[in-house]
């Protein structure tokens, strides 16, 4: 494949492991095919492999490294919907995308399918350190300080098929970013890594460690302020050695290194970090200027011109088209480079599925990825995707392409942006269905002028307490119960993941699906008649309290 923006690329050593991999795995399809070995028995290779068995079908999760992609990649996975599952794919709240309809004797097709294009499913689930994320932004905003993909891919290579961390006691994540800005709710992670330029003129790295989600919501706490990047990689052994070492495989709830955190408490975890580097040999993981420097040359970088009239005629189009300009408010962001600027595409589209695509609307992607964006894509943990480089004086037609696809929607950071999981509709440890509500709340927010009105308001929904819609920092959070066999919603108010990261509290008693949605309505409603000035919906939420929003929620119920 031709080289491309934004990525490391692989070697034939990188394909032929691949390669090797994969023919493993067909075998063991084969034995489960054929009755050689149970499903007990098949569960645990298939999740080595992303494969996972949901309430349907097998569902294959795809890992996306630090969320770029190009477009060929993408063309790959339209043909995987159109081929090998029902017409979509889904993105993740991981970055990754999974398809929901996949039969287990294709996954071996599938999976060379993928790798023709350096794809794969490695660590898409199980207890080992996943998908690698990071900041949709990277390498192209105006506020980083550092581009976070070089150490993101020096971490992807270090933790994939670690020999020490394939079996920890659970699943462990771990965020990058570059931007004083956090995108990537670094502190909602296993390890949380926000680089910053150091002292010495190299890369310095704050770690924060313990937080994460789930049962057990926790603000991740800083280890460190400032590692020097040649000890980033042995202070990541030493903290996850820890973890292995100590955290707890007796009760799966109890497991995440956010509870051994708590347990120990940050100053004794640190303590035992030390005492584990003191006894490593710290020069074995020694990240040299040569090691970043070889790892940096794999990247390609774009030709970043553009010519000087750009902004100019952004501007004209801005003027001349007031929907396109109202997108252009909402689903774009300041790129470090004159005449250029990165574009969101929302995959929330008012009553469709948030984080769906279709077969179609990848390969539009993919083809307009070529036209304004240096074949380069990237997918975001808050489900939609990003063209990271885009000229301004092309943004206008680029704008008129996804609109054409129905990928227009300019409602990126407003209350249309919603981010659900898949819920009981595919998942089998859901206890309700996300998708439904999710569509319901989108129609009833679906007019673009209320949606500036309110602005900045963020409502993230999961199906069950393991919380793949981070509803706990969602600024409205819905949590699905189960209720007698009827499916309600528990609401939370006040959480995010920025550099301000909180838990969201719980408002009230849990709600039936239509319930809720009106009752968010009345809670937007009070929202405005309470806003002073510009304040934002948390603003307004921390200046007079929860009282009047739970009035309003329950008010008529």
């Amino acid at each position: 494949m031709s080289v491309s923006i934004g990525q490391y690329h692989y070697d034939q050593v990188d394909r032929d492991f691949l390669s090797a991999r994969i023919g493993e795995f067909s075998e063991q399809v084969a034995r489960r095919l054929d009755g050689s070995l149970t499903e007990d028995e098949f569960k645990p290779l298939r999740l080595m492999n992303g494969l996972y068995l949901q309430l349907h079908a097998y569902m294959l999760r795809v890992a996306v490294p630090y969320g770029t992609l190009n477009a060929q990649q993408v063309r790959a996975f339209a043909d995987v919907a159109r081929r090998y599952d029902r017409g979509y794919g889904h993105f993740t709240t991981r970055q990754n995308i999974q398809f929901n309809w996949i039969r287990l004797e294709d996954t071996p097709d599938i999976l060379r399918l993928l790798a023709d294009v350096d794809m794969h499913a490695l660590q898409t689930s199980g207890n080992c350190i996943r998908n690698v994320t990071s900041d949709e932004f990277a390498g192209a905003a105006a506020d980083e300080l550092v581009d976070p993909r070089v150490h993101a891919e020096i971490l992807r290579q270090w933790s994939t098929l670690h020999p020490e961390f394939t079996f920890l006691p659970r699943k462990f994540k771990i965020a990058i970013s570059g931007s004083p800005n956090d995108r990537v709710a670094a502190r909602f992670h296993d390890i949380g890594v926000v680089a910053r330029p150091g002292s010495d003129g190299r890369v310095a790295f704050q770690i924060f460690v313990g937080g994460g989600l789930g049962r057990t919501p926790i603000v991740g706490q800083e280890l460190y302020p400032a590692v020097p990047e040649e000890r980033l990689l042995a202070t990541l052994e030493a903290i996850i050695r820890v973890y292995n070492a100590h955290g707890r495989r007796d009760n799966i709830y109890k497991a995440r290194i956010k509870i051994l955190v708590q347990a120990l408490g940050i100053e004794a975890y640190r303590e035992a970090v030390e005492t584990e580097l003191a006894q490593m040999d710290v020069a074995r993981y020694r990240l040299s200027p040569e090691m970043v420097s070889s790892i940096e040359a794999r990247f390609a970088s774009p030709d970043l011109n553009a010519p000087d009239n750009a902004a100019d005629v952004l501007a004209e189009q801005r003027a001349r088209d007031f929907v396109f300009d109202r997108w252009v408010r909402s689903n774009t962001h300041a790129h470090r480079a004159a005449g250029h600027i990165i574009a969101v595409v929302s995959l929330k589209t008012p009553g469709e599925i948030p984080g769906d695509v279709t077969a179609d609307q990848l390969d539009r992607l993919a083809g307009l990825s070529e036209r304004f964006a240096y074949g380069e894509l990237r997918t975001t943990h808050l489900q939609n995707v990003v063209f990271g480089h885009v000229r301004q004086d092309q943004l206008y037609d680029l704008w008129r392409g996804l609109v054409e696809v129905g990928l227009g929607a300019p409602n990126f950071g407003l209350i249309g942006d919603i981010v659900a999981c898949p819920g009981l509709d595919y998942c089998a440890l859901a206890n309700a269905r996300s998708i439904p509500i999710a569509q319901k709340l989108g129609a009833r927010f679906a007019d673009m002028s209320l949606q500036e009105q309110i602005g900045a308001l963020q409502i993230n929904i999961s199906g069950c307490i393991n919380a793949c819609g981070h509803h706990h920092a969602g600024h409205i959070g819905l949590l699905g119960v189960d209720k007698r066999g009827e499916e309600f919603f528990q609401m939370t108010l006040g959480g995010r993941a920025d550099d301000q990261a909180a838990v969201g509290k719980i408002l009230g008693p849990a709600l039936p699906e239509d319930d809720t949605v009106d009752a968010i309505a009345r809670i937007v409603d009070r929202y405005l008649k309470e806003r002073s000035g510009k304040e934002s919906f948390l603003e307004t939420l921390k200046r007079v309290g929860e009282t009047p929003f739970k009035e309003a929620a329950y008010d008529v119920v």
